[in-house]
């Protein structure tokens, strides 16, 4: 079946697409080894724009909820994961790369 495993796509070269607002030239992609790692880096772009936000703050602390506000006023997020059965990219959407986020932040908060 085409349905990953978590364990499976945790190896799964990503490319995060994103567009930061309305105008096509802030397009751009980020690489990444696998599905672990991209979802660390929509974090990191969220904590880079709260530090951004909040200058003087030396810990920032957010929720789900928060990132997923910071997503939704993104023009767009997607990604594109390799399947190593299909020797292809599958793309995903916003909801997905939010569900992962879910999964993958669960996960770190849990070990």
């Amino acid at each position: 079946s085409l349905a990953m495993s978590a364990e499976a796509s945790q190896s799964q070269h990503t490319i995060v697409l994103i567009q930061y607002n309305t105008q096509s030239n802030s397009r751009t992609y980020l690489d990444f080894e696998n599905l672990g790692s991209a979802l660390d880096g929509v974090c990191g772009l969220y904590e880079k724009e709260l530090k951004h936000l909040n200058p003087s703050v030396q810990n920032i602390t957010y929720d789900i909820a928060d990132l997923y506000t910071y997503l939704d006023q993104l023009g767009d997020i997607s990604c594109l994961v390799f399947n190593e059965q299909l020797n292809a990219y599958l793309p995903r959407n916003k909801d997905w790369v939010k569900k992962q986020l879910f999964r993958h932040l669960r996960e770190q908060a849990g070990s």
